[in-house]
């Protein structure tokens, strides 16, 4: 290995997920030598990767798996990559705990570091304040954490992946090998990234989180009255209710419905019902085979055409595609 090109550092903390930084060492280090090993080609290793931490302590990850780094991020004193892995504890424990790795995030970053973060790492790289005025993601369930904490940055929760003057943030748990693809063609083009994905069976063609994400969590708000115009939706996905209906039905007039349910769901009465058929629509096409002719009058649309349009917009992939990934055996 040590002809290798570029440096890629994780950097651990406790309580972080372990596949994210085991499956994310594993991808870069067998770049250039795992599809070389199955044609019997030369092997070529393409990056140098290191297990970092405070201090070079141990890091007891979230599943209780205790690694050892190889080097403490104190003397790290240059890598091409500096990746924060998922915080996989609680996330506000562990930024309080991490607070004296930020320093070093952004030493790295002044020393020219592509740096990234997976997952609800981005937390921990949005502490040290190089996300703000940038765009970014993250797991689309803390979206709304994230948006709390950290209003200065354009936060994208439905992108897998996003790139912001090499500033990379992945989305949800699992974006890692995304977010680690990418950044292998960035440094060896796509020859090599295509070939490495090929050869470790990783689908990376993900585009967008929407695709796994559920509208059920715009329900975490105080607002009483909007909750009951939720649920009203919710039992009626059918329905031809208009915005004035809607309203009358809850005592208030449009304006004031539209500005209430925007404060406490960050979205439209229109669409979260628009969100709210579409995920019936994915329940419908992961667990049944009735036609799409059928299916879509049972989550209140009428043009099949339209609704394909609609279906593909918000997750990524056409009905059939849906149903042929995720249905149900």
């Amino acid at each position: 290995m040590n002809n290798t090109k570029f440096t890629v550092t994780v950097l651990g903390f406790n309580q972080a997920l372990a596949s994210a930084i085991t499956g994310a060492l594993d991808v870069f280090a067998f770049a250039g030598i795992s599809w070389q090993r199955i044609h019997d080609l030369p092997t070529s290793p393409q990056f140098k990767v290191q297990l970092a931490s405070h201090h070079g302590q141990s890091i007891l990850c979230s599943n209780q798996v205790l690694l050892q780094p190889n080097i403490a991020i104190e003397d790290v004193s240059h890598t091409d990559v500096l990746l924060i892995p998922t915080i996989g504890g609680d996330i506000d424990e562990v930024l309080n705990d991490t607070q004296p790795l930020l320093v070093h995030i952004k030493r790295l970053r002044k020393m020219g570091a592509d740096i990234a973060a997976n997952c609800t790492g981005n937390f921990l790289l949005a502490q040290t304040g190089l996300l703000n005025d940038r765009t970014a993601t993250t797991h689309w369930g803390y979206a709304d954490k994230f948006k709390a904490m950290f209003p200065s940055v354009n936060l994208q929760p439905e992108k897998m992946v996003t790139e912001d003057d090499t500033v990379f943030c992945a989305g949800g748990g699992m974006a890692w090998i995304d977010l680690s693809i990418l950044l292998i063609e960035r440094y060896c083009g796509h020859q090599i990234a295509s070939d490495t994905a090929k050869s470790h069976v990783l689908d990376v063609s993900r585009t967008s989180q929407t695709v796994y994400a559920s509208s059920r969590h715009r329900q975490f708000h105080s607002d009483k009255d909007i909750k009951a115009v939720q649920s009203f939706l919710e039992r009626n996905l059918q329905s031809k209710c208009t915005l004035h209906d809607l309203a009358m039905r809850h005592n208030m007039t449009e304006r004031t419905l539209i500005r209430r349910f925007k404060n406490a769901c960050d979205t439209t009465p229109g669409q979260y019902l628009q969100s709210l058929r579409i995920e019936h629509a994915r329940k419908l096409l992961e667990t049944s085979s009735v036609p799409l002719e059928r299916l879509i009058g049972a989550v209140g649309y009428e043009d099949l055409s339209s609704f394909t349009r609609l279906f593909k917009k918000t997750t990524g992939l056409s009905p059939s595609q849906y149903r042929t990934k995720f249905k149900r055996n």
